[in-house]
């Protein structure tokens, strides 16, 4: 691949509202309007979908549990394969659900702004 010698780049127009009001202050911006009605807002579909990947996890760590135990029938590359599988739905499923919980429970540095919503 050939450098471009011959391409002559030159510097971008600067806009004239870059961000400001004039007054030196930046404008009024909504989307980072918090109020405390919005740190307090229940995202019940995150919650949902965590609670779904805790428990999906765990089932799939139990199968591949008593798959490696000889418990089931099975093979062990079947058995490592629902390992993986339940180990990454069950780890964000039990981070998302602890932190629905401390934020239910009121523990300090919770709140449940930290959840994203969908």
């Amino acid at each position: 691949m050939s450098s471009r010698h011959h391409v002559r780049y030159s510097p971008l127009a600067a806009d004239e509202d870059d961000g400001y009001d004039g007054n030196g202050g930046r404008r009024y911006d909504p989307r980072f309007d918090y109020s405390p009605k919005t740190f307090d807002k229940v995202p019940w579909k995150s919650i949902a979908l965590a609670v779904l990947l805790l428990c999906l996890g765990c089932l799939l760590l139990f199968l591949s549990f008593f798959i490696l135990t000889g418990h089931m029938g099975g093979e062990k590359s079947q058995a490592y394969g629902l390992l993986v599988l339940g180990i990454l739905s069950f780890l964000p499923g039990f981070y998302e659900t602890r932190i629905a919980y401390y934020s239910w429970r009121g523990a300090k540095g919770y709140r449940f702004a930290s959840i994203p919503d969908y």
